[in-house]
């Protein structure tokens, strides 16, 4: 056989790439002139490069979605706050209370705790379509896969449906604000002073200084002693003495911590003297609030407390209470012959 004949032959076979209409075998064929890399293009080269197309656009997005958290949370601890984040107590409207004197701890572990949420949730919700679409590539039935996913979902649900409760009710209790960082609260059979929130735990130290780790879906309900206002109730017994003698001295001595200039910046309504209350075999018991804010209500009370105290010592009405104790069949005082109901001498 002659060169000349060859020569033709194996153009001929060269030229006989099967692309089957597809343009991009087509043109890899006219750069490398190779038929088995041009017909095998699809799965060298097309598929591996669709595939990393498909991984950076999931980056990306998550990038941007993780940038867009980031910045949220970061104006969220600033202090430029979104009404959904916006902690419960600053948004009640209040006399004495600037929310900017509020330590941005309790907002800070807040916005972080429902960024690394987001975060967690957008990761996985990214590159969970960018599997699927990349499986779709290699031709795999997504049918049954997305089936067994939903019957692993389900098992799973039932076996840790306690750890589900809890991620749910913490990321519940966040968004709606319920307590936070440094907030004294009743937890039930916990009570004291939150020293940090979790999406599953919640750790609160009581006044003993024992620390109680609570799971949040253990919390049934939650007593908040540190947002908004608070309302201080003393009740005083004054004996069998004049309740209005009595209601007077009170009145005047709550009335001066009012006026007191390191606790009246704490107290949003003024001292009130309700009257008695309710009557025991001791006596009448006066009852005296105040309204004030949520950080001052146990100095303010304890203030108060004091001097409604001291006002009854130095009215005489504290040791006529004493005097009735000692002798209980003695008046407190001498009554005048017009109080006993008996006429005078005959």
């Amino acid at each position: 056989m002659s060169a000349a004949s060859v020569t033709p032959l194996a153009l001929s076979t060269a030229g006989s790439v099967s692309c089957q209409g597809s343009t991009s075998c087509e043109w890899i064929y006219d750069i490398t002139k190779s038929a088995w890399f041009a017909e095998g293009s699809y799965w060298i080269l097309l598929k591996p490069l669709r595939v990393l197309l498909i991984l950076v656009v999931a980056m990306v997005a998550r990038w941007a979605l993780h940038r867009t958290i980031n910045r949220l949370v970061r104006t969220t601890t600033d202090g430029a706050v979104p009404t959904m984040l916006r902690p419960l107590r600053e948004r009640v409207p209040t006399a004495a209370v600037d929310p900017a004197e509020f330590v941005p701890e309790r907002r800070r572990q807040r916005a972080e705790a429902i960024g690394s949420v987001l975060r967690s949730l957008t990761t996985a919700f990214v590159f969970g379509i960018a599997l699927l679409m990349i499986l779709r590539e290699f031709s795999f039935d997504l049918a049954p896969l997305l089936a067994s996913a939903g019957i692993v979902g389900v098992a799973l649900g039932f076996g840790a449906q306690s750890l589900v409760k809890d991620l749910i009710a913490g990321l519940f209790m966040l968004i709606e604000d319920q307590y936070g960082v440094g907030d004294n609260v009743d937890l039930g059979e916990a009570m004291g002073v939150v020293e940090s929130v979790g999406l599953r735990v919640t750790t609160v130290r009581d006044g003993r200084g024992v620390l109680w780790y609570i799971r949040n879906g253990e919390i049934i309900r939650v007593g908040n002693k540190s947002q908004g206002w608070a309302l201080v109730v003393v009740d005083l017994p004054i004996g069998f003495n004049s309740t209005e003698e009595a209601t007077a001295v009170l009145r005047t001595a709550a009335a001066s911590i009012a006026v007191d200039p390191e606790l009246s910046p704490e107290i949003v309504e003024a001292p009130e003297v309700l009257g008695v209350e309710q009557v025991t075999v001791d006596g009448a018991v006066i009852r005296t609030v105040v309204k004030t804010t949520a950080d001052g209500q146990f100095a303010v009370g304890r203030e108060l407390r004091r001097r409604l105290a001291e006002a009854l010592e130095n009215s005489g009405i504290t040791a006529q209470i004493a005097a009735a104790r000692m002798y209980p069949g003695l008046p407190t005082r001498p009554l005048p012959d017009s109080e006993t109901g008996q006429g005078g001498a005959t």
